[in-house]
């Protein structure tokens, strides 16, 4: 299984609004998908932009794909300022 990550940056002004349609998103997906998802923020503004990130863990395989199209069908670019960057990480595997 992996985690996924993904920040972007946000207008302040787009904060409120993006917030519920993230909020729901994730519980739309985590119900459908057994994620756990979590939405988090960096505490400081720059430039009237916030940086937020997406946490979804223990994503299997398609997880992905759903999200992406969720996250088109919801107009979540409108609202965001610049690109969306995704990071994947996996679990180690202990050493025997």
């Amino acid at each position: 299984m992996t985690d996924l990550y993904i920040y972007y940056q946000v207008r302040e002004e787009n904060a409120a609004a993006l917030r519920d349609i993230i909020t729901a998103l994730q519980t739309r997906l985590g119900a459908q998908h057994g994620v756990a998802a979590q939405l988090k923020r960096r505490p400081e503004s720059k430039d009237g932009l916030q940086t937020w990130m997406e946490i979804y863990t223990a994503t299997t395989a398609g997880f992905g794909a759903s999200l992406d199209a969720a996250v088109r069908a919801a107009g979540v670019a409108e609202l965001t300022a610049g690109a969306r960057h995704s990071e994947v990480f996996t679990d180690l595997t202990p050493c025997a």
